[in-house]
Order: structure tokens, then C-alpha cells, then sequence
């Protein structure tokens, strides 16, 4: 299982962070790749425990916990997958500046290690360890690489 918390594994999405330019083109959704970058910083930052996004209604939530097995196991997400509306990026934003902080949010996750990792549950999913939160963190940011090429 691809986890982020694997040297190895976090190097590849760096790499493949730094083959997007300002001109990439994204192959499905509607986000520009700046708001993507922007997008999955957001995500990290979640993951990380600096920004806590409001859970879903109860329903979906009961919706959720029962599909969480689509966050933690090895198959991509599938396109066009729906986004809770805080993770919404509408505004441009600066290619170079988003690619810089998804980076350092990238390291910052791989040096903190399990305990770096939010106690925070998911606004969707519900509780995860942070094996979880690690194999999910690496599926999202895989997912939204494949949609611009990379």
C-alpha cells in the first residue's frame, strides 16, 4: 500500500509535482492546475491538523463511514469524484507559491511521522489512524496528479 509516510513514495509525488508547469492542462474536472496544487495543499493541511473542515450532515456521514474502504484501499479514485465544498479552490491562484507550499506541507507531513498526523476524524470518513490518513493523503494527491498528467 502507497503511503506517504514511505521516503520513497513521497520523493515520486514531489517529482511528479515538479513536472506540472503553468501550462498544464488538466485531462477532467474544472480546476486550472494552480487551484489544484492549491487544492491538495488543503487536503495535507487537513491531514496535518491546521485546518478543520466542517462534517458532512449526519446521513452523509453515516454514508461515509461505511465507504471508507475507497480512502485506504489501492485502487485510484475514479474521475470527477465529488468534493466537499471547503476544499472548493474557485479564486487563481500563483502556480509557483501553491507548488512551494504543497511541497513543504509534503516534507513537513514525512518528518512528522504518525504523530505529526491530525486526531482530528475526517469530515466524511470518520476516525482513521494515521496509516489511514497516510495511504488516503497519497490516493488524493495521486488522484489530482493522473488528472493533470504528471
Amino acid at each position: 500500500m502507497k503511503t506517504l509516510l514511505n521516503e520513497q513514495i513521497k520523493n515520486e509525488i514531489i517529482e511528479r509535482i515538479n513536472r506540472l508547469t503553468p501550462e498544464t492542462q488538466r485531462q477532467w474536472g474544472k480546476m486550472d492546475v494552480g487551484q489544484m496544487l492549491a487544492h491538495c495543499a488543503k487536503g495535507l493541511e487537513m491531514t496535518l491538523g491546521d485546518f478543520k473542515a466542517m462534517p458532512a450532515p449526519f446521513p452523509m456521514r453515516i454514508v461515509g463511514r461505511l465507504m471508507k474502504w475507497v480512502y485506504t484501499n489501492e485502487k485510484p479514485f475514479r474521475k470527477n469524484s465529488p468534493t466537499d465544498k471547503s476544499f472548493l479552490i474557485s479564486e487563481r491562484k500563483d502556480f509557483a507559491a501553491e507548488k512551494n507550499r504543497l511541497i513543504a506541507l509534503l516534507n513537513r507531513f514525512y518528518a512528522g511521522g504518525e504523530s505529526g498526523i491530525t486526531k482530528n476524524h475526517h469530515p466524511f470518513f470518520g476516525y482513521f489512524t494515521p496509516s489511514e490518513w497516510s495511504i488516503g493523503s497519497y490516493k488524493h494527491l495521486d488522484h489530482h496528479l493522473r488528472q493533470f498528467g504528471a
